[in-house]
């Protein structure tokens, strides 16, 4: 009891800590029409990193190549990372290496590590927005997909997704807490 009482204070003490040092960070920009303060976009940004689907940037890029991929233009990824990725993918899977195989999504690994290569999380405006859902494919992410078991079995799967069924879930089928019905939609932590 005692030690749940103190990570419960360090919680509390990190959260206020957070808010106070997050509240003044609109506080320098001009007033909107509707009377409040717009944030100041003033100033030099650079960015830092580039998660545009998870497990992308961890699994495919090396630790040498990093920090020029968390800077590298989408647009410009492909060109630079497909190759590497792809080499990458045929050591995870080195059935990949046959032209010939293809994955769920009917992607050899050229094709596959092409389009992972481009790290960028599209959204369908119109249609059904998921990660994957055994026919629409990339439209979206909803909080409730199965993103990681999705790209193991796009990795090791084949075109069935039946090819190595050991590791293709990462058997963790959904959330310990239901998520809230508004922003910020997940549940607090324990």
């Amino acid at each position: 009891m005692k030690l749940n009482n103190i990570k419960l204070g360090a919680i509390a003490l990190l959260v206020s800590f957070s808010a106070v040092n997050c509240s003044n960070d609109d506080d320098n920009g001009p007033t909107g029409t509707n009377g409040t303060t717009e944030p100041n976009f003033t100033g030099v940004y650079a960015q830092e990193d580039q998660m545009g689907r998870p497990a992308i940037n961890t699994v495919f890029v090396s630790m040498g190549d990093k920090d020029t991929f968390n800077v590298t233009l989408p647009s410009n990824q492909g060109a630079a990372f497909q190759t590497k990725f792809q080499t990458k993918l045929e050591a995870l899977n080195p059935a990949h290496a046959d032209p010939m195989y293809t994955n769920a999504l009917g992607f050899n690994a050229e094709q596959f590590t092409g389009a992972l290569a481009t790290d960028v999380l599209t959204v369908s405006l119109v249609g059904t927005t998921t990660f994957f859902d055994g026919t629409n494919v990339l439209t979206g992410r909803t909080l409730a997909d199965d993103v990681i078991s999705t790209e193991l079995l796009l990795i090791f799967g084949g075109p069935m997704g039946t090819d190595n069924p050991g590791l293709t879930d990462d058997n963790v089928d959904g959330n310990d807490k239901s998520f809230l019905a508004s922003f910020p939609y997940l549940a607090t932590p324990h």
